[in-house]
């Protein structure tokens, strides 16, 4: 069983006062960096900040590995011992936060240690970075952080898809410098598979040269309102199969006059769910294009919330929407499909598009959750920013993959069009 370690550290100038978090996910081997995240949060305690950086590290290391068995090091002694059981936790506050970071992995994966600050200063940084970035009313950007980098002199900086990880990259970088100068290259990480580390000579990846091809184009376009888009009521798989509306079919057509005028698209991929399908039929017949249907593409199974809108959710289910909000691993009462579940479908469903369809400029008529995992998983983002994007009926987003296996968020949201 793979092991991982987090180091986690929160911060307020104030206490309270502008806070943040930063966490830091590392290879127990090597000592590799495999994940960063840090946020500003705004007025809060130390303790809150602390308790979110934890937070926000289990859940980087439940992207790279569900199943690791994870040790957490804090150099803040009430989050260490409240977490492992042998203090009280007496401060309602921190209650919730403490079950929310025992519910991102199962307890028997994780264990907690104390550690002293000096030996913290990954997670320190990162959570003054957020706070900096805060007081200039900005969000932490991995672009711009350089906390990984002390000690570390022309180490290139590494953004985007967390799969791609800080290891990977320096393995390549590795490589390439020993190729140019004719020399054996280092052993990559450990936690970097054969062949997940691209070399020199391999002609992909952070190695290679920066011509990498043309990419692979997913254009993303939610299909047009149905009668339960404006009243916002949860409409996925599990329940009806709208049709679109009159306002739907009229921002299905505007969607397909701007497609065609841009002349791009080669094939075109619905969700088998209805209101998909006829945006979809609206578009490929001003292209000229057949509609294939892919089922990984279908919105989430909402369960017993089909056809409720968030307040009736709160009030007949308030427990289950709670873990809903605090886990990617809950699902809706009755059945439904929790994310992680949806994030799984649509990964797979991406991989044999990506196949079918290399170097082409593919649309992909589908939803909300699909569209937004996506963009997630291109990111690198965590679970709960599918909670922080926004997703218009008959918008437009896009993504490139690139054959070194990085992807690229050129577009979220485009509503140009409907207007």
């Amino acid at each position: 069983m793979r092991e991982l370690v987090v180091e986690a550290d929160g911060g307020s100038r104030g206490n309270p006062g502008p806070a943040g978090y930063g966490a830091v996910v590392l290879d127990p081997a090597t000592g590799e960096t495999l994940a960063e995240t840090a946020e500003f949060i705004g007025v809060a305690t130390n303790n809150v900040a602390e308790y979110k950086g934890l937070v926000a590290g289990l859940r980087a290391a439940r992207e790279l590995d569900p199943d690791a068995v994870v040790r957490v090091r804090m150099d803040s002694k009430l989050v260490v011992e409240q977490m492992s059981g042998r203090w009280k936790i007496k401060h309602p506050g921190m209650r919730p936060l403490a079950a929310e970071a025992a519910s991102v992995l199962p307890p028997s994966q994780v264990t907690y240690e104390w550690i002293p600050r000096e030996r913290n200063k990954h997670a320190d940084r990162l959570a003054n970075e957020a706070m900096d970035a805060g007081r200039r009313g900005r969000q932490w950007e991995p672009s711009r952080s350089t906390a990984d980098l002390a000690g570390d002199t022309g180490a290139a900086r590494v953004v985007g898809d967390a799969a791609a990880g800080a290891a990977r990259a320096r393995a390549a970088l590795a490589s390439a410098a020993a190729a140019s100068s004719g020399t054996a290259a280092a052993p990559a990480s450990a936690a970097v598979p054969a062949s997940a580390a691209p070399t020199a000579a391999s002609g992909t990846g952070w190695g290679a040269s920066a011509d990498l091809g043309a990419p692979t184009t997913f254009v993303l376009l939610r299909h047009g309102e149905t009668a339960l888009t404006p009243q916002k009521r949860f409409s996925g798989s599990g329940g009806g199969d709208p049709e679109l509306s009159e306002a739907g079919r009229r921002q299905a057509e505007a969607a397909a006059a701007a497609l065609a005028a841009r002349g791009t698209v080669q094939a075109v991929v619905s969700s088998p769910l209805r209101r998909c399908r006829e945006t979809a039929g609206t578009v490929a017949a001003r292209l000229g294009l057949p509609v294939e249907v892919d089922e990984g593409l279908r919105e989430t199974d909402f369960g017993a919330w089909e056809g409720l809108t968030f307040a009736e959710v709160r009030e007949r289910h308030p427990q289950d929407l709670d873990a809903w909000l605090a886990s990617a691993k809950a699902a809706p009462t009755g059945g439904g499909e929790s994310f992680a579940a949806v994030a799984r479908r649509v990964a797979a469903a991406r991989d044999r598009l990506l196949a079918a369809h290399q170097g082409r400029t593919v649309l992909l008529v589908t939803h909300v959750t699909p569209i937004k995992t996506l963009a997630r998983l291109a990111l690198g983002a965590p679970p709960e920013s599918l909670f922080r994007m926004e997703l218009s009926a008959a918008s437009l987003s896009a993504l490139a993959y690139y054959a070194d296996g990085n992807a690229s968020l050129r577009l979220l949201n485009d509503t140009s069009h409907l207007r």
